[in-house]
Parts: C-alpha cells; structure tokens; sequence
C-alpha cells in the first residue's frame, strides 16, 4: 500500500470500528463485514427523581430530536406499600407516584413532569404509549377499557387535540374513534399520525397530524380489518398458514425515511411491512414456534443513520431485543436472552423508543412487575454476542 492510501485507510478502518452505523453511518453492507451494534446494560443512567415520586409499570418510552428522553408510566400501578407517604395519613416516609409523563436530558437528569385527568380532555384509563414528534408535540395513547383515544400535548404539557372519544368505539373500521391504541408514529414526511390499534381493534390508522382527520386504515396484509374472524388454539396458529388477519394486540408502529410502514403484529409473532397506503410487501416471522401467548414482536427502534440499515425488535417472550437488517430482514444479533430482576437481565420488556438517541443508545421500558426504564449504551461495532439465540424468517 502506498503512502498516500494509508490516511483514508486508516479513516475507513475507524469507522468501521467506532460503529457510527448504529447512530449515523458505517458501513454498506453486512456482506462487507461482520460487526453489528453492540450494547451494555445501563441500569444506572437515570437519576434519581425529587419529591420522593416513584414510578409504576413503564407503558412507553420515546427519544426526542435533542436526545431527551419521555417516559410514560402508571401510577395506578404504584404498589400500596411503595407509595405510602401518600396514603391518608402517611403510612412511611416514601414514596409518591409520580406524574405519568416524566421528562429527562441527554445525561439522564430529570427535567419535568406532567399529565393526569383534566375537565379539558379524556385521560387514559391505562397509559400505553408515548411518542415525541419533529416538532416537539408529545402523544399519549392507552389501551384500558373505554380507552379509544389519543391525545396530543405541547412538549410543556398543554392540551393540543384528542382523537377520538372513551366508550365510542364500533370497531376495526370505525373511523372516529381508537380501541387500544398501542403506540403512535408520527411521520414528519407526510405530517400523518400512525396508530397501533390495537389491543381490542386489529388495524393501522392514519391521521392528520394536526387537525386530527381521518385519512385511511388496513389490516393484516392490507386488508380491510375483520372482527369477526376467530384465531384458532395457540398451538396450531404458530404451526399452521399465516393468519389473514392481524392478532391483539397490535403492538408498535414505526414508518422508515424510505416510507415502509413496519407493524408489530404481536400475538402472531410477526412483523408485517406496507407502503404508505397500506400496500403489504412482506413479513417475516420472529421466533414462530414461541408458544407464550403474549407474542414475540413487542415493538420496535429504527437505527439513527440517514439509511436506517438497523431495526430492532423487542421479544418480550424471549427476553431479547433482536437486530435485523433493515433492508432484508435477517437476524444479525440479539441483546439478552435472561430473564430475571438483575440489572443485566430483561423482566418484562414492553416498551423500547422509536429511535435510539444521537449517539446509537437504546432506551427500554418494563411492565408488570418490571416497572424498569433503563438505558442501553452503544458501545460501538463488534462481533455479535448471542447470533443463535433466536431464528427470523423472513417471507
């Protein structure tokens, strides 16, 4: 090699190792190389919160464009013995649920809180979901009963629209109204609101982002959502034709810079892709043979750089958040595998921000008796750590 080479030899050879694939760019192909995005638990990210608040079970968790990070919790989850200085009188000391939208900066220090009931709209019975768009509006959604709403709120928490209204839903082809809504995309390209809906409903519905109209709706494969198909018992439906239909709950939505709507189809163990229209292309399935009934494909993450070559997948079933090749939809890597309370293992992975932060970290959320909000930190491109672990068949 000649003198003059070895600078943008050198320069390449750098880039490939710091990974700035997973957050901004890298390298071309996985045909050119074998590194994949590589993670560390980071359970100690987030400080603490004042006011002796604590938190319930994690429904959403979204990144905004200034790398801070929204947490959307449920207060009514907040043990009684966890939240006995608000007991009347106080049982204890501590603690205090804490306001169900919580606000933290790019260094994990808490910013400020919002949210709850109000006479000025509909507040969700059970809080799913949490999205920050382009322009720093947050979206909240809920999959309760009665919960066939949406609400849009100015970053402060003032009330900007609600979607739909509580105990009015007529089904997968109601155009006014939600039923579970699971999570929200908003997609700055076109200025449309994707929702998962749901977990009663079985479609994608598509709004105007600013003035809350109707534009259109599918289901599974692109179909006009039916309610009254019934799903056979687990054990055929994992084993037998693809069902037709989309399962509850539909989970997660995201759309790529390239305008691919991907859908959480979560109980089939499947990911289906469309075009804007709801034009299916294809699907590929996600441990299929995953007989637990909550499904594999909880929600997902598109990786930060311009082609957004990454998508990540959270198996809540499996304990793992897997990598795929955007463009193929090939397994390259799975993060976890454990299952447990330890600050390394996944407990009930639920929720998992649409975009990783500028610098490729991942952020998750835990239900149940997780109740974690965590970091995952990019520590750059590297070999894959547990490529075996699980099996993505693309169709």
């Amino acid at each position: 090699m000649s003198k003059a080479l070895r600078p943008a030899a050198s320069i390449a050879a750098l880039l490939a190792l710091t990974g700035l694939a997973a957050g901004v760019a890298g390298p071309a192909t996985h045909a050119q190389t074998s590194a994949v995005p590589n993670f560390e638990m980071d359970p100690l990210f987030f400080q603490n919160l004042p006011n002796r608040w604590t938190t319930g079970q994690v429904g959403g968790v979204s990144v905004d464009n200034q790398d801070h990070i929204w947490i959307l919790h449920r207060p009514a989850t907040v043990a009684e013995g966890e939240r006995s200085a608000a007991l009347n009188p106080p049982a204890a000391l501590c603690c205090v649920p804490a306001p169900p939208v919580l606000e933290f900066d790019q260094n994990g220090r808490f910013v400020k809180a919002w949210g709850g009931p109000s006479p000025d709209y509909e507040w969700p019975t059970t809080e799913h979901g949490i999205t920050v768009d382009s322009k720093n509006n947050v979206w909240v959604a809920g999959n309760g009963k009665g919960d066939h709403i949406a609400l849009k709120f100015s970053a402060a928490g003032k009330f900007l629209m609600q979607i739909g209204k509580k105990n009015q839903s007529t089904g997968s082809n109601d155009t006014a109204n939600l039923n579970g809504p699971a999570q929200i995309f908003v997609y700055p390209k076109t200025n449309e609101v994707f929702v998962a809906d749901g977990y009663t409903n079985r479609r994608v519905i598509v709004f105007d982002a600013d003035t809350g109209a109707y534009k259109r709706h599918w289901g599974g494969y692109g179909k006009r959502p039916d309610d009254t198909i019934k799903f056979p018992a687990r054990a055929e439906l994992i084993q037998g034709p693809p069902s037709q239909s989309f399962s509850t709950p539909v989970h997660s939505v995201v759309v790529s810079n390239d305008d691919l709507v991907y859908v959480a189809d979560r109980s089939n163990n499947r990911l289906q892709v469309f075009r804007l229209d709801g034009t299916f292309v294809r699907e590929a399935f996600v441990n299929r043979n995953t007989l637990q009934a909550e499904g594999t494909v909880h929600t997902f993450a598109l990786s930060r750089d311009p082609a957004q070559r990454y998508l990540y997948v959270a198996d809540g079933s499996n304990k793992a958040i897997h990598i795929l090749d955007r463009q193929s939809l090939t397994l390259l890597d799975s993060i976890g595998g454990h299952g447990g309370h330890n600050a390394r293992e996944f407990f009930h992975l639920h929720s998992l921000a649409s975009q990783p932060d500028s610098k490729g970290n991942l952020f998750v959320g835990e239900v149940n008796d997780g109740q974690r909000y965590y970091r995952l930190r990019y520590t750059g491109m590297g070999k894959p750590a547990n490529p075996g672990y699980s099996k993505v068949t693309p169709q």
